[in-house]
């Protein structure tokens, strides 16, 4: 009966054991929820530094495209974004401006993400800016976004000056004999149902003088 009662012992042993194991992990997890909760509530304060920061800067980049822009912001309690469509007629293009958090919500990982469609040259899609939660730098935040926005626009003037974007919108100007993007155009002229397009001014009264278009 001994051997029994000892069996009984260690088999009580091991449930015990596991019982403990377990409690450990429930206080763990209990401990580590409310870490992430008072890291996401100090990610709060962390935005609220930052969009002094980015929002200027953003709203100067809109304006300057005016309305060839549209802007889609997009916040959730680990995640700021700002998406922004632009309107050109050689390419889709989408750029994004987010602020988030990693799974941990130990880091806040600014990112910038470019698409351009078709993707007919090299430009810099993606770039990532980290922090450590309590250690964000505004200063460098906002220096990582002025490059990020230059980049972007040296990317969108070059595209409308490459070749391989452009081969389906050039035109001629029928009086200079000189071929230039569409966008370029100085002057147009409606005339025998198609549009003509000219450099300037003085192209375009030329060929309304040599074709006998009056203006009514």
């Amino acid at each position: 009966m001994s051997d029994v009662n000892s069996l009984i012992e260690r088999i009580n042993a091991e449930f015990a054991a596991t019982d403990d194991r377990l409690k450990t992990q429930q206080t763990q997890l209990v401990q580590e929820y409310q870490g992430r909760q008072e890291r996401l509530a100090k990610l709060q304060q962390v935005f609220e530094q930052l969009r002094d920061v980015w929002t200027p800067r953003l709203r100067a980049l809109a304006e300057k495209f005016g309305d060839k822009v549209q802007v889609a912001p997009h916040v959730t309690p680990s995640l700021r974004e700002a998406t922004f469509k632009f309107k050109s007629a050689l390419a889709h293009i989408e750029l994004r401006f987010s602020a988030a958090a990693d799974n941990e919500v130990r880091n806040v990982i600014l990112s910038y993400d470019l698409d351009i469609l078709p993707i007919l040259m090299k430009f810099d899609s993606h770039a990532e800016l980290a922090f450590p939660l309590d250690q964000v730098d505004s200063q460098k935040a906002g220096a990582w976004i002025d490059d990020r926005i230059v980049s972007f626009v040296k990317t969108y003037l070059s595209m409308h000056e490459n070749n391989y974007y452009l081969k389906d919108s050039i035109v001629s100007d029928p009086i200079a004999n000189v071929s230039f993007p569409k966008f370029a155009a100085g002057a147009t002229v409606e005339w025998n149902g198609k549009t003509h397009y000219f450099i300037g001014e003085e192209t375009r009264c030329e060929f309304e003088r040599q074709n006998g278009i009056s203006k009514t």
